[in-house]
């Protein structure tokens, strides 16, 4: 019996443990940021990749470090595990913001420079620049300031999340005889982060001047007849994850938009100070925050780099930016209209943002102008401030059309931008849902319904990414529009339940999460570890944006155990160990941070000489699976299919220009450069500009 056990355990090794899904976040954000460092990168674009990994890391603490923090001011002692998980997360998170003002301090800077573009300190404005910022920051800034002194009556006033504050030290007695030497000053939101000097004083070039160094510059002159001791500019981060209980809640609008009012004043999770902060001052901010030592970050530099941002603008350098990339009309949709008759010729295929987004409001633009549509059903989860598609069904209810939208309210951050969405199409007359209580409504799609002789036909469009017009210019998706009766037919009983919340029925093509998505994607995974046990042909090639659903990456390990090969495309998150010898050396984990952020869902499974490829809108996470509407669908069409495997997955697999591979000890090293070429999307790029 001994030995039998034996051999079985050698047949199925024992699956390793899975990486660490913050310490996967953290990991995807130093990729992200080794696009500062690199000098085939043009200046202003490593400049925004810098800002990019500080607003990760916003998000970062404010969704996904109030657990941890929690945990550490209440003392709880859950185990080494947890003390071990709480203390590599901070050491890698603060390597990484050490190493962000390095390289701004030591590479962007001096390179700016060169440029003629400068952001000068005090130290380094002559006469005539402090003259000049002395008369800014007596005109625009002092008269919008209120330094509040603190005493039993004047209390810690509260700090909003992300805000620019000082806390100083003062000597001397205030105006009552006292000696109060804390006071804080509140710098608001409406003030410039970066100011353009004018080019009289810029030395030929361009100068810029910090907002926190001209306040730095005259704190004195907020507290006459003190002497300003010690200063410090600070920033405090604040949990910012809404929850809303649903099910005791009257009017969900109503109860998310009263919740928005106090997320900028959630529980403390992360300081930030100035790097020659006295213990004096970051110790009393600890106190009046609640915060432990270990969430105090020290930085050598602005607080707040994101508002950085605004350089890429003021700068008005096009020379120091990725070379602009038109893209082109989809070459699959006809620019004259007839795009439904298109569609009953055959589903079409868009890749954004190589193809242009245009083609989507080209078809809901047709739809808008065909009296013979009757309806058009859309969800939204994130839409932007475009005013392009609310203008089109704005004009198809004018024109007596039943318009049905599913704004999802609780789109994390843009909650405020969906209500509004809501209110501004419940006052031209669309009906307006909120989805499924205790769901968020994830999926992508639009529906649009003709009457065609004595018949109503349905024409779709189903999506990876969201009805966005400015991130469908930045972000790697695929567009699909069908006029397959199975799959529209699919959409519509969706519609339905999502207003009415009926039973959902038998999908035909549809998997639809949280109900059958999860448990299709285990069976292909278990189909295709069958052919590998049977000795027939066996892949899987998965594009996604995060994996870290347990039960997916268990199926994923024991079907490489079977012999699949198994190619892994995760541009963020990914706590799949691959690799290890004798347990996942058949998986490949690669990671693609290119011009574009990489959005796209693909899912290629072969099994024999049965091949099937799902584009989806969900990643494989478990709130994906279990707590969301989301969609994936089969594409049916072999010469499409092809064309998403040749552009989505083996463009990517090859790519040695923009790809990190995952190494056995989970750590990623930069793809070997072994034929020097162009990555994955300047090769799309290049494809489609000739088309």
């Amino acid at each position: 019996m001994a030995e039998s056990a034996t051999t079985a355990d050698l047949a199925n090794p024992p699956l390793p443990p899975l990486l660490d899904r913050d310490l996967s976040i953290l990991a995807f954000n130093e990729r992200v940021l080794d696009g500062a460092r690199r000098h085939d990168v043009p200046l202003l674009e490593r400049l925004r990749y810098l800002c990019i990994v500080s607003s990760n890391l916003d998000e970062f603490f404010e969704v996904r470090a109030e657990p941890h923090v929690a945990a550490a001011q209440q003392h709880i002692d859950e185990g080494a595990l947890s003390i071990q998980s709480l203390q590599s997360i901070t050491t890698r998170a603060r390597a990484m913001v050490d190493e962000q003002y390095r390289l701004y301090n030591h590479e962007l800077l001096p390179a700016f420079e060169k440029e003629g573009i400068r952001i000068l300190s005090h130290g380094e404005r002559n006469v005539a620049q402090r003259r000049w910022v002395k008369t800014y920051f007596n005109k625009d800034v002092k008269p919008l300031l209120m330094p509040v002194s603190l005493d039993p009556s004047h209390p810690m006033p509260q700090v909003a999340n992300k805000s620019l504050n000082f806390i100083v030290h003062l000597k001397g007695k205030d105006a009552f005889g006292r000696s109060n030497e804390i006071a804080i000053v509140k710098v608001p939101r409406v003030l410039p982060r970066l100011i353009r000097m004018p080019d009289r004083l810029s030395n030929g070039g361009t100068a810029f001047v910090l907002l926190s160094s001209v306040i730095r510059a005259h704190l004195f002159e907020l507290f006459p007849g003190r002497e300003v001791d010690q200063f410090s500019q600070f920033r405090v981060t604040r949990h910012s994850d809404l929850a809303v209980d649903e099910d005791e809640v009257v009017n969900l609008r109503t109860a998310l938009r009263q919740g928005l009012q106090h997320r900028h004043y959630g529980q403390a999770v992360r300081l930030e100070v100035s790097s020659n902060c006295s213990p004096q001052l970051s110790d009393f901010l600890l106190q009046q925050f609640d915060l432990p030592v270990q969430a105090l970050f020290r930085v050598n530099g602005p607080v707040n780099l994101v508002r950085l941002m605004q350089l890429i603008d003021l700068s008005a350098k096009p020379a120091l930016l990725f070379a602009p990339y038109q893209a082109s009309f989809p070459r699959d949709v006809p620019k004259s209209g007839a795009i439904m008759a298109r569609m009953r010729q055959g589903d079409v295929l868009i890749h954004q943002p190589f193809e242009s987004f245009d083609g989507v409001l080209a078809f809901l633009g047709e739809a808008v102008d065909d009296p013979q549509v009757l309806t058009i059903q859309q969800t939204i989860y994130r839409t932007g401030s475009d005013p392009a598609m609310m203008n089109l069904l704005r004009e198809a209810v004018r024109r007596g059309k039943e318009v049905t939208a599913v704004v999802e309210l609780k789109a994390r951050f843009d909650e405020e931008a969906n209500i509004n969405w809501a209110e501004q199409l419940e006052s031209i007359g669309v009906q307006v849902v909120y989805g499924v209580v205790g769901l968020k409504t994830h999926a992508k799609m639009l529906l649009v319904t003709r009457r065609e002789g004595r018949h109503l036909r349905r024409y779709g469009h189903l999506s990876t990414g969201n009805y966005n017009p400015r991130t469908a210019r930045l972000y790697t998706d695929i567009s699909y529009l069908t006029a397959d009766p199975k799959i529209t037919g699919d959409m519509e009983q969706l519609f339905v339940h999502l207003a009415s919340q009926n039973p959902l029925p038998r999908m035909h093509r549809l998997c639809v999460a949280p109900f059958n998505l999860h448990a299709r994607m285990l069976r292909a995974i278990g189909d295709v570890k069958k052919a590998a046990e049977r000795g027939e042909d066996s892949r899987i090639v998965l594009k996604m944006n995060a994996l870290t659903d347990a039960p997916l990456i268990e199926a994923l390990m024991e079907a490489g155990q079977s012999g699949v090969r198994i190619d892994l495309i995760v541009r963020g998150a990914c706590m799949l160990p691959a690799g290890l010898p004798g347990k996942t050396d058949n998986i490949k984990v690669r990671s693609v941070i290119g011009q574009f952020l990489e959005h796209s869902r693909v899912s290629y499974f072969r099994a024999g000489v049965e091949e099937t490829l799902y584009l989806s809108s969900a990643d494989w996470m478990n709130r994906n699976m279990m707590r969301r509407i989301e969609v994936a669908w089969p594409v049916l069409d072999p010469v499409l299919r092809q064309r998403i495997i040749d552009e989505c997955l083996l463009a990517y697999m090859h790519d040695q220009h923009d790809a990190w591979d995952m190494q056995s000890d989970g750590q990623y090293v930069r793809a070997a450069l072994l034929h020097p070429g162009p990555g994955a999307q300047a090769a799309l790029m290049a494809r489609y500009a000739k088309t």
